[in-house]
């Protein structure tokens, strides 16, 4: 076998994602109709006759055979349809051997056409027969990336004369879907938009990653390089000048290589509207995550040590010396990134994790990531320019792996959530709320006790002296366990407490041992917006619809710190009829209730097999919105009487918008 360097392949790599990036935002220019038809007729006898159907594909577009397998999601089968008269058909439409194989797309065997594809049917006429003869056509085109939505051509045979007429009739989605429940004929009232601009706060995100970058520049895997490459710049070849050139440039290219990391995950985006929440619900991936957590955590305590292969590095430090100028430095940041992971790999999992568990996904992710390549790369710039601040900077020593030490509580913390994440969506009862914050307790006691230096762990220094600083944090960590004690108290006890400031990390309060709601979600709402059109109807109330999600964060804020207020909640209660909508309920439809969609305007088309895929679909295709939570005003006749709202921390500003949309009705 051939050798192949781990930097050839590192190389080979970023050249794919690059042709990725480059054919997938390329292909702007859609096909309108990538399959035409062409029918004739042929006479056989006086009485019999044959119809042919011939379909011809540009390209890679096929279309799928009469004979799917019902049992089985996929895409819709070539239909023939007759109109009925004085005839009779012999036998079905006969169709070609085409190709039969698996789609990765549909996830299943099939069978379709390419190319070219006759379909023939034989009929016979009968007594008082009346040309013409009406046949249509339903079929879906697709090819290797997207599927067109399905389609129905209707034709005329006049079987006098040999001829037809065609008379092509498009299928529209609305008309297909819409006894599903996914499309719905809303209208908006006077100044009602369906979306607007939403200013969300990526600046916070950037400075949670910057945070986080700070914290991750006290690491002894990154603290020590600050010295050692600001003087390696500094005594390089070509004067001050150069040097600082050169430690700049490095640091940027720091940041430049966080950002990329995100990229990826924009191209996952740009393939369905809701991809990246159904990323951040899945059970299993969530469980996943738990799994990783407790390995950073036990890692950052050090027990064991996360490294990439030492050949990267080796490649990426080779490449640098070699290469040298510009190019250089570029790798020389890309060592730094590599060596440095069993670090920052846990902090920048954490930011990860946060991203895809938020609504927004990937464009938060590369705001987090800017913010943490940014701190990272600051230090080598600024001590470049000043070198003799290195002097007053702290040195190295065991403080350092009290910070890791730390981290790795926090990790164990961060952890628990994705547990509960999966322990929702499935409703397993494992963590309940109180349960959920007895082990934060335990969490925030264990850490207590190390800062205080009743033990140590494998990467502490045999002696090591117990500051102030970290006596300090211990009592901070002994308060924060205490204050979260009055959360595993039932509500009815006096010394309970709601921890309002710490709404979104645990379940909702209503996800509790002391009580068995959990299929339905919040208390007084419908989960099904069938019911609640009729209630709606019913009471003359306006719907507020809830999308929502049992692992959305923002949804319980909104639940815990807003519905709460007085005002609000009796608005809530007297004025509308509330539906909450769980976006990922992963509960499975019945099989005849399952259908594929595709949206507007986009070559997405999705599987809708759960109530989650259901009410994720309706909300992005009917209001232009994929995030969670978001609220939507509508009276029973589908009048969207208020432009939806998402995530409002501010009660007093969710009460007028309530009000305001109420007064429309």
């Amino acid at each position: 076998m051939r050798y192949r360097s781990p930097l050839l392949r590192f190389k080979n790599i970023f050249f794919s994602l690059f042709l990725f990036t480059i054919t997938f935002f390329s292909v702007q220019a859609k096909i309108i109709d990538p399959v035409k038809w062409e029918v004739s007729a042929k006479k056989i006898s006086d009485t019999e006759y044959d119809l042919f159907f011939k379909a011809s594909m540009e390209g890679k577009y096929h279309i799928y055979s009469q004979f799917l397998d019902e049992d089985q999601l996929g895409p819709i089968p070539t239909a023939f349809t007759f109109e009925k008269g004085a005839y009779k058909r012999i036998g079905k439409v006969e169709e070609p051997e085409g190709h039969e194989e698996f789609d990765p797309t549909w996830d299943m065997k099939i069978k379709f056409f390419e190319k070219d594809a006759i379909f023939r049917q034989r009929i016979k006429v009968l007594p008082g027969f009346q040309s013409p003869l009406k046949a249509s056509i339903t079929f879906m085109a697709c090819d290797d990336k997207t599927c067109f939505p399905p389609e129905t051509k209707s034709y005329e045979f006049d079987l006098e004369n040999l001829s037809v007429s065609s008379e092509i009739l498009k299928v529209s989605n609305k008309d297909l879907e819409l006894s599903n429940g996914i499309i719905l004929p809303i209208k908006l009232k006077e100044g009602v938009v369906l979306s607007i601009t939403e200013k969300k706060s990526l600046w916070n995100l950037f400075v949670l990653g910057f945070i986080g970058g700070l914290i991750a520049l006290l690491t002894p895997c990154v603290f020590p390089m600050i010295p050692l490459t600001v003087s390696f710049f500094s005594h390089s070849a070509g004067g001050r000048a150069q040097g600082i050139f050169k430690a700049v440039l490095y640091g940027l290219f720091i940041l430049v290589i966080y950002i990329l990391v995100s990229v990826p995950f924009h191209l996952l985006d740009t393939v369905s509207p809701d991809s990246l929440n159904n990323i951040s619900t899945n059970t299993w991936l969530n469980v996943l995550f738990f799994v990783i957590f407790i390995v950073f955590a036990i890692s950052f305590f050090g027990f064991f040590e996360i490294t990439l292969p030492s050949s990267w590095s080796n490649a990426m430090d080779a490449k640098a010396s070699r290469v040298g100028g510009i190019v250089g430095v570029f790798f020389m940041a890309l060592t730094l990134t590599l060596v440095s992971f069993s670090c920052t790999g846990p902090i920048l999992g954490s930011l990860l994790g946060g991203s895809l568990s938020n609504d927004g996904g990937a464009i938060q992710l590369t705001y987090g990531l800017a913010g943490f390549g940014l701190a990272l790369a600051l230090p080598f710039a600024f001590f470049a320019l000043f070198p003799s601040l290195l002097k007053k900077l702290p040195k190295s020593g065991g403080w350092m792996s009290t910070v890791k030490a730390v981290l790795g509580f926090a990790e164990l913390a961060f952890a628990l959530k994705f547990l509960s994440n999966a322990d929702l969506v499935e409703h397993w009862g494992l963590l309940k709320r109180e349960v959920f914050i007895g082990i934060w307790i335990l969490i925030a006691l264990a850490l207590a006790v190390y800062l205080f230096g009743f033990y140590k762990m494998p990467h502490d220094a045999p002696g090591q002296k117990i500051s102030w600083t970290r006596k300090a944090l211990g009592a901070i960590a002994l308060i924060f366990a205490l204050s979260l004690a009055p959360g595993v108290l039932p509500a009815s006890s006096p010394y309970h407490a709601s921890l309002k400031w710490l709404s979104g990390f645990p379940p909702p309060t209503f996800y509790s041992i002391y009580n068995n709601a959990i299929e339905k979600g919040h208390h007084d709402s419908y989960n099904s917006l069938e019911e609640a059109i009729e209630a709606s109807k019913k009471e003359g109330k306006p719907m507020l619809i809830d999308f929502t999600g049992w692992a959305c964060v923002n949804c319980r804020k909104m639940e815990e710190q807003v519905w709460v207020d007085p005002e609000v909640n009796k608005v809530i209660k007297d004025e509308v009829i509330l539906v909450s909508l769980y976006v990922d309920d992963r509960k499975a439809l019945p099989k005849e209730k399952q259908f594929t969609v595709k949206y507007p305007n986009s070559d997405v088309i999705k599987k809708v097999k759960t109530i989650g895929d259901k009410w994720a679909s309706l909300q992005s295709i009917n209001f232009e919105n994929n995030s969670q939570p978001h609220y939507v005003l509508m009276d029973a006749n589908f009048n969207v009487l208020s432009t939806p709202v998402g995530y409002t921390p501010d009660s007093n500003t969710f009460y007028k918008w309530l009000k305001n949309g109420i007064k429309r009705k």
